[in-house]
C-alpha cells in the first residue's frame, strides 16, 4: 500500500501549470464523451425509427433485378397476384438490408470522425490551458522571485502589479505590504542594534578610563580611589538601566499573556510617590486629578508605562515647573493624560522622541537612555492603546493615552 501511494506521489505532476492542464483537458474530455454520447443515441434512435418521420426505405439496383427475375419466374404459370406478393416480399427484404446498411455506415462513419475530432480538440484544448495557466500563474512566479530574491540586504523590490482587483492582485499587494514591513522591522532593528551597542559601551568606556586613569598615577590617593568608583558606579547604574530598558521593551514587543486588572490611578498615584524626592529637589508643583481607569493587561508592563511617562515628564523640566497628570474613562476607553512644563520642543521631532534612543537636543544633557518613551509606545501597541503626544505651547510635552476599559476581566 506504502509503495503504491509513493509511486503516485512520484508520478503526479509537481508543478501547478502542469497539473492546470491536465485538468483542464480532463474537463473538457469528459464533457465531449457526455455530449458524444448524447449525441449518438440520438442519431441511433433516429436512424432506427420506424415512423413516417424517419427514414423510408428505398429499393436499391439488387431489389428490382431481384424483382424482375421473380416476375418473369411467376408469370410463367402464376396470376398477378403472387407475382405482386413476390416483388412486395423481395422489396421489403432489399429495403431492410439497404437500410441496415445505411445505418451501420452512418453510425460508423460517425464514431470514427466524433472520435478524431475529440481527440483533436482535446489536444488543443491542453495547448490552450497551457497557455492560459502560464498566464494566469505569472503573477505568481513573480512573487516568488520576488521573494527568492529577498533578504536583510534586499528588501526595496516592489511587484506592484497591475491589472484587475482579483485575488492574485491582492496577493501581490499583500506580499508588497509585507515586504514594506520587513523592510521597516530590519531598518529599525540596525539602528536599534547600533545604538544599543553605542549605549552600553559608553558606560564600559567611561570605567574603564576612570580605573586606567587612576591606576596610571604613581601615588594613588583614597580620594582619588573613591572618586574612582563613584564614576563606576555610575557607569554601572547606566548600564544596568539600558539593560532593564532594553529587556522592558523586548518583552512589550512580546505577547502581554493573560491579562490582569490594573486602575491607571493607582499606578499613576504610585508613580508619583516614586518620583517624590526628583520633584521636591527640582521644585515642581503636580497637579493630579486622578478618576478610576480600570484597564486589563500585563500590570508589571503597564506600570512600567505609567512610571516611564510621569518620570520623563519630571526628569525633563524646568526648576519650580509643573506637572499634571490626569486618569479617567470615557466611552468605554480609559485614558492617562501626563503634561509638563520644559524646554521648547520642535513641533517635527515630537514622533522621534519615541523611538529607541531618540531624544531632542535640549534633552541630550540628561542621563538617561532614551528608551523611556519607546517603551511607552511599545506596552500601548501591545494593549490596543493609542497614543498621541503633542509639544506644550510654551514648551514641555502632552501625552495622552488611551485604551479600552476592563471588561469582565479582560481586555476589549
Amino acid at each position: 500500500m506504502g509503495r503504491a501511494v509513493s509511486l503516485v506521489a512520484r508520478l503526479r505532476p509537481q508543478h501547478v501549470r502542469t497539473r492546470l492542464t491536465l485538468l483542464y483537458a480532463a474537463i473538457f474530455l469528459a464533457g465531449g464523451i457526455v455530449l458524444l454520447g448524447l449525441t449518438f443515441g440520438l442519431v441511433s434512435h433516429s436512424l432506427g425509427s420506424t415512423s413516417s418521420n424517419g427514414p423510408q426505405p428505398r429499393p436499391t439496383n439488387a431489389l428490382i433485378k431481384e424483382c424482375k427475375q421473380r416476375t418473369a419466374t411467376v408469370g410463367r404459370g402464376k396470376g398477378q397476384s403472387q407475382i405482386d406478393a413476390a416483388c412486395k416480399k423481395a422489396f421489403e427484404a432489399g429495403a431492410t438490408q439497404a437500410t441496415n446498411d445505411q445505418r451501420t455506415h452512418t453510425m460508423q462513419t460517425l464514431e470514427l470522425w466524433s472520435v478524431l475530432g475529440l481527440v483533436a480538440l482535446t489536444m488543443a484544448s491542453a495547448g490552450l490551458g497551457w497557455v492560459m495557466a502560464g498566464r494566469a500563474l505569472r503573477p505568481v512566479h513573480n512573487i516568488t522571485e520576488a521573494a527568492r530574491r529577498a533578504s536583510q540586504e534586499h528588501l526595496g523590490e516592489r511587484l506592484h502589479l497591475a491589472g484587475p482587483e482579483d485575488e492574485l492582485k491582492e496577493l501581490a499587494d499583500t506580499f508588497d505590504a509585507m515586504l514594506d514591513r520587513l523592510d521597516q522591522s530590519f531598518a529599525a532593528q540596525r539602528m536599534f542594534v547600533a545604538n544599543a551597542s553605542h549605549e552600553l559601551r559608553t558606560p564600559l568606556t567611561t570605567m574603564r578610563t576612570a580605573i586606567d586613569v587612576t591606576l596610571a598615577k604613581p601615588s594613588r590617593t583614597p580620594e582619588q580611589l573613591e572618586a574612582m568608583a563613584e564614576k563606576v558606579r555610575r557607569s554601572i547604574d547606566r548600564a544596568e538601566g539600558t539593560i532593564e530598558a532594553l529587556l522592558t521593551l523586548a518583552a512589550s514587543n512580546q505577547d502581554v499573556g493573560s491579562a490582569e486588572p490594573l486602575d491607571l490611578a493607582t499606578a499613576a498615584e504610585d508613580a508619583l510617590d516614586a518620583l517624590e524626592g526628583p520633584v521636591r529637589a527640582e521644585g515642581l508643583r503636580v497637579d493630579a486629578d486622578l478618576a478610576e481607569a480600570e484597564v486589563a493587561g500585563s500590570r508589571a508592563l503597564l506600570e512600567r508605562m505609567v512610571g516611564n511617562l510621569i518620570e520623563n515628564a519630571v526628569r525633563h523640566n524646568v526648576a519650580n515647573g509643573w506637572v499634571r497628570v490626569r486618569t479617567g474613562s470615557v466611552d468605554e476607553r480609559a485614558f492617562l493624560e501626563v503634561a509638563n512644563s520644559g524646554p521648547l520642543v520642535p513641533h517635527d521631532s515630537v514622533d522621534a522622541l519615541f523611538e529607541p534612543f531618540r531624544r531632542a537636543e535640549s534633552r541630550m544633557s540628561s542621563d538617561g537612555v532614551g528608551l523611556g518613551l519607546s517603551i511607552v509606545r511599545s506596552v500601548g501597541e501591545a494593549h490596543n492603546a493609542t497614543l498621541d503626544a503633542r509639544a506644550g505651547i510654551d514648551g514641555g510635552l502632552v501625552v495622552t493615552v488611551t485604551m479600552p476599559c476592563r471588561t469582565n476581566g479582560a481586555t476589549a
